[in-house]
């Protein structure tokens, strides 16, 4: 059986969280998809192609891993693509609450779609891309945040700011 997950999200920008939740789901399926969403009602700080980009090298050595941009429902992209699962991290109670219910619209979208949630390892139970923004917008020291192949850039977006 050829199992495909997708592990959707913003990734603005890329933490070593997201890494560890996309790492370990490559050793459960077969085929992961990273979908880097596109959400018109949220104001990013890294366009799709840098964020793709930032995927790219930090997680592209992966071999059954692809990333990938996508608009529109989760349910359905899954569908398009052959998914039969999502997998979502969490990193605390309040994670689960909201996860559980767009695992549940999901369901309901498309009955053959999973969802797979993967405890955030304890070191990276508070880390989020809003945290990296936040401490970068003050020159503060993300290097225990984000890929040191990606660092630079990181911080170099927000020292202009």
């Amino acid at each position: 059986m050829h199992r495909t997950v997708i592990c959707p999200g913003s990734f603005d920008p890329v933490t070593l969280g997201h890494i560890d939740i996309i790492t370990r789901a490559s050793q459960l399926f077969d085929r992961v998809i990273v979908g880097v969403f596109v959400n018109r009602d949220k104001t990013v700080s890294f366009s799709v192609e840098e964020r793709i980009d930032f995927l790219n090298r930090t997680i592209g050595h992966l071999p059954n891993v692809e990333i990938v941009g996508f608009e529109g429902l989760l349910a359905e992209y899954a569908r398009e693509c052959g998914a039969t699962a999502v997998c979502k991290g969490l990193r605390a109670v309040s994670d689960f609450e909201y996860e559980f219910q767009m695992a549940l619209a999901n369901r309901k979208l498309n009955p053959d779609l999973d969802t797979v949630f993967l405890t955030a390892d304890a070191q990276y139970t508070y880390l989020s891309s809003s945290i990296v923004k936040n401490i970068a917008s003050f020159g503060g020291d993300i290097s225990g945040f984000v890929p040191a192949c990606i660092h630079d850039e990181i911080k170099n977006r927000f020292s202009s700011q």
